[in-house]
């Protein structure tokens, strides 16, 4: 009776975080568009839910992320959106170009919710403070995703990348890194802020804090 408690708080939980994830696609600050990319803030409530309720959570959330993603470069498509849409990307490279937008746009976001809730057990097991914790966990989950999303995109994408920037091959790793030092930094310190404020809060609820560690 205990655990079938426990698992209904779990799936509540969850069901809450991807009502916030779908607010944030909806109202359209979930995925901001750039000239080149969009900006994002729906790996935040991957991060805390991942925290709060686990890495299986976490993937879980990071799932829909992807397919946030997948669906909003489908119908509002920016410059690159072939690289995060599986019909955009098989109409250039065919049923190869699809396989690599879905692990860009899914799979890379499935990685932060299990990187940020196994670091975060991680640090708790070597009774890290939380205050400590969070913003490590949150920096390291942003980056999670900025890296694997245009390391992906470098080692699967880069002749569309280039065409894309109109520069040589040889100069896709300055561009990409380029996106990681700026958006990605930015992103990642707006995670430490978020993820230790309202982690923290979590934390204390106790639906949350008797929590079972799924993953």
């Amino acid at each position: 009776m205990k655990t079938r408690k426990h698992d209904t708080r779990w799936l509540v939980g969850v069901a809450l975080f991807v009502a916030l994830q779908l607010v944030l696609q909806f109202t359209g600050i979930g995925l901001i568009p750039l000239p080149f990319i969009k900006a994002t803030t729906l790996h935040i409530p991957v991060i805390i839910g991942a925290v709060v309720l686990g890495p299986l959570a976490g993937a879980v959330l990071g799932g829909v992320f992807g397919l946030c993603s997948m669906w909003t470069n489908t119908v509002a498509s920016s410059a690159l959106s072939f690289a995060f849409s599986p019909v955009l990307g098989a109409e250039l490279g065919g049923a190869a170009g699809a396989l690599k937008a879905v692990w860009i746009a899914f799979g890379c976001r499935v990685m932060i919710g299990i990187v940020a809730g196994w670091l975060w057990i991680g640090l708790k097991k070597l009774k890290v403070n939380d205050f400590a914790a969070l913003p490590v966990v949150g920096v390291v989950g942003a980056m999670t995703n900025t890296v694997l999303v245009m390391g992906s995109i470098y080692f699967l994408l880069r002749p569309e990348y280039a065409a894309l920037k109109s520069a040589p091959l040889d100069a896709v790793l300055g561009l990409i890194m380029g996106v990681v030092g700026t958006s990605g930094v930015a992103e990642a310190i707006a995670a430490a802020v978020l993820v230790t404020a309202i982690g923290k809060a979590l934390l204390h609820v106790p639906a949350f804090q008797s929590r079972p560690q799924l993953g």
